[in-house]
């Protein structure tokens, strides 16, 4: 019998992944719902949406057919020239959900160059207009991809540890409290007449560690950008379709963006797409008879029907009474969990939920990607059939939206026994 995880190991180059005395990757076969099963027999339970892409569960029925229909019509086309129903059907669906003004969308192939579009959509827009606007405006321990553009206005951590002397020039600050929020505010008045642009992930830094800070803070400066014309651009790539409790995490403030970013869970975790949606303004500074101000940006896989008709079907599923009761339900887990938490003695710090999503830190090192104190306790969960990753000491959950009772007992369970060990 083949040992795929040696064949594995011999030839292929997985991320985020030290390669020195590396060990085998587990060989998953086939997974249902929110479980994962591999060649030995085992199954995980994926606590955290395998990257935080699966909302509905794996293998899911609704999303198979629908990509499997598509596929027996027209599985790609050149977006340049052509059209076709599922980019369509998408933009028809999603346009009216999202959170502000939007009359436009681009797609991309995933949340990096989701970003990367909206960067360079705001960059020509001034340039577009003759204005000299060239700053960006961005926080500390943020993340928005690994491609250049977006490694340049994410955190300069170890992600981009490499490539910092080729990172473009971003200004950037802390992410806003009672205390700092006024000297935020001066700052952005401050910079307002250089800055194109303002990038944020709003409500949860991902990546960054799971930090999660006040949505009304945030919407006082995303007021004064506002104020200063700055192109206030939400990068949704994880907190986007339902992950903070809401459809969009933007729906916690009054101020809404010009350009939201979008991927992930987009197409419910079956095939790679991402999507930058803009404003009528923003648009329509590329609509002149001068040919130099289009927008000449593009991907060969841009609009993939097969990954347009998956969204579709996502966001259908996502509409559903039962999918939003389920939100609902991992939501006051949560808020159960963390209360649970909070009254043992366990060395654990900085307990913290936002809708389906809940996080803490080991009380152990500094919080950084590097500390190993997760690895512990990410072993510790596989070995009771539940699969975690934590980011350096930062432990969270994120699960698929179709967990029952049952699964999120066992997540407790889990948490509890991992962090006593």
């Amino acid at each position: 019998m083949t040992n795929f995880s040696l064949v594995d190991s011999n030839l292929i180059w997985h991320p985020f992944t030290h390669q020195k005395d590396k060990q085998e990757n587990i060989f998953i076969t086939h997974a249902e719902g929110p479980w994962l099963f591999d060649d030995k027999g085992n199954r995980y339970l994926d606590a955290i949406s395998s990257w935080w892409v699966n909302l509905h569960g794996h293998a899911h029925p609704k999303i198979a057919e629908a990509i499997y229909a598509q596929a027996k019509k027209l599985e790609h086309i050149i977006f340049a020239g052509f059209t076709h129903e599922p980019a369509i059907r998408l933009a028809e669906k999603l346009m009216p959900l999202l959170p502000g003004d939007f009359t436009k969308i681009f797609y991309s192939d995933n949340g990096s160059t989701s970003t990367e579009v909206a960067l360079k959509m705001s960059i020509q827009y001034w340039w577009n207009k003759g204005v000299k606007k060239n700053k960006i405006l961005a926080f500390h321990n943020s993340y928005h991809g690994d491609t250049f553009g977006a490694m340049s206005v994410s955190d300069r951590g170890v992600f981009t540890l490499a490539f910092h002397d080729r990172l473009f020039e971003v200004v950037f600050m802390d992410t806003p409290t009672s205390e700092n929020i006024g000297d935020l505010r001066t700052a952005i008045c401050d910079l307002g007449k250089d800055v194109a642009c303002f990038i944020y992930e709003p409500l949860v830094q991902g990546a960054g560690g799971m930090k999660m800070y006040d949505a009304a803070l945030l919407d006082q400066l995303l007021a004064t950008a506002k104020e200063q014309e700055i192109i206030c651009i939400a990068d949704e790539v994880m907190t986007g379709f339902g992950r903070t409790g809401k459809l969009f995490a933007s729906e916690y403030m009054t101020h809404k963006p010009d350009i939201i970013c979008l991927s992930k869970g987009l197409t419910g975790g079956a095939l790679p797409l991402g999507v930058t949606a803009c404003a009528a303004h923003i648009y329509e500074a590329y609509v002149q008879d001068d040919k130099l101000k289009t927008f000449f940006h593009g991907h060969s896989f841009t609009g993939n029907p097969l990954a347009c008709a998956s969204a579709v079907a996502s966001l259908e599923l996502l509409q559903t009474e039962t999918c939003q009761q389920s939100i609902q339900r991992i939501t006051q887990f949560n808020v159960s969990l963390l209360a649970d938490l909070a009254k043992r003695n366990l060395p654990i710090r900085n307990l913290r939920t936002l809708g389906t999503i809940l996080a803490f830190e080991l009380d152990e090192g500094r919080d950084e990607y590097l500390n190993t104190s997760g690895a512990a306790i990410s072993s510790h969960a596989m070995e009771q059939g539940v699969y975690i990753r934590p980011l350096g000491n930062t432990v969270y959950t994120m699960p698929p939206y179709c967990v029952g009772e049952e699964e999120l007992i066992i997540i407790k369970q889990t948490f509890q026994d991992a962090v006593h060990s």
